[in-house]
């Protein structure tokens, strides 16, 4: 665990280091975002990520395994003299077969962020935020535990927030919403009586109201080496406002040649309303419950696509 939180200090110390320094990159953003200002802007990537092992009288021991992995990162922005309106789309979606089990998901993310801004400064801009987050298919603990954690709709986030959203440095936004509503949904009939995902048994849903900060991102570390990363932070003001639910994502891109690239992608995420189960006692029974950091980390090589 002390890795993780070291890993994430440092890619922070390196964001803070490079949004002071006028790189070749964000000399380009800059070029883009004057261009902005009027009109449509668009893009898209899009990865795709295998890895395979074959093992074959291996006396050093280990499983055959193979592996997909599918990343979409989308933006549609449309920009005046009078408002700036920013959408976003982060899609994940992977798989993976290890020895003669059948393919288990091992990443499963759907991201929707629109953001409405009217500036009131060259810096500031008072701006509300959509934000929805959720996933695709059925989640189990693991390929021989056919327990269900989580399935599609459950839980989803609806997240609404009322703030100010300022451009601190070229790639580099803050978002502070100190009136922010945010909804769980779970959809799942037997997620929703064990009081799955902070929710009571029996509800399937709950709703939050506090305040909400995000911090975004994006930039050129290096030629042909770029970074993103998201933080987001949300304080529920009615119950328990010192916990603090916490989900920062990062993704460093590497891109090798036209079409070939690698990706380091991790998520961090902490609620202290979300309950973790762990073994303490070896009889593979889980019997300690309660709020635990939460760590993700895919490391692919394959092709990518810029649109």
């Amino acid at each position: 665990m002390k890795r993780v939180y070291f890993s994430f200090i440092l890619l922070l110390a390196i964001v803070i280091n490079i949004s002071g320094q006028v790189t070749d990159g964000e000399g380009r953003l800059r070029d883009i975002k004057n261009t902005e200002d009027t009109g449509w802007d668009k893009g898209a990537i899009i990865s795709l990520n295998t890895a395979q092992t074959s093992l074959t009288n291996w006396m050093a021991g280990g499983q055959n395994s193979i592996s997909f992995n599918s990343m979409i990162n989308a933006h549609l922005n449309y920009g005046s003299e009078k408002y700036l309106w920013e959408n976003t789309l982060d899609f994940g979606y992977g798989i993976i077969k290890q020895g003669k089990s059948d393919f288990f998901k091992s990443d499963d993310k759907i991201e929707l962020n629109s953001k409405l801004g009217i500036p009131i400064s060259e810096k500031l801009k008072a701006a509300g935020l959509v934000n929805f987050k959720s996933q695709m298919s059925e989640g189990y603990p693991r390929p021989e535990d056919l327990t269900l954690i989580s399935d599609l709709l459950s839980p989803a986030y609806l997240l609404g927030a009322i703030g100010i959203d300022t451009k601190m440095s070229p790639g580099l936004s803050v978002f502070i919403a100190p009136i922010t509503g945010k909804m769980t949904l779970v959809q799942n009939e037997i997620l929703v009586a064990i009081g799955s995902f902070g929710l009571d048994p029996g509800k399937s849903l709950r709703t939050e109201l506090g305040g909400y900060l995000r911090a975004e991102y994006t930039g050129e570390l290096m030629k042909n080496v770029s970074l993103q990363t998201k933080l987001d932070l949300f304080s529920n003001y009615l119950d328990g406002p010192q916990y603090v639910d916490v989900n920062w994502g990062v993704l460093l891109m590497m891109q090798i040649n036209k079409v070939l690239s690698a990706s380091i992608n991790m998520q961090l995420i902490y609620d202290h309303d979300i309950l973790i189960g762990m073994d303490t006692t070896g009889d593979d029974v889980q019997d300690d419950f309660k709020p635990r950091v939460q760590f993700k980390e895919i490391l692919g090589i394959g092709l990518t696509i810029k649109l």
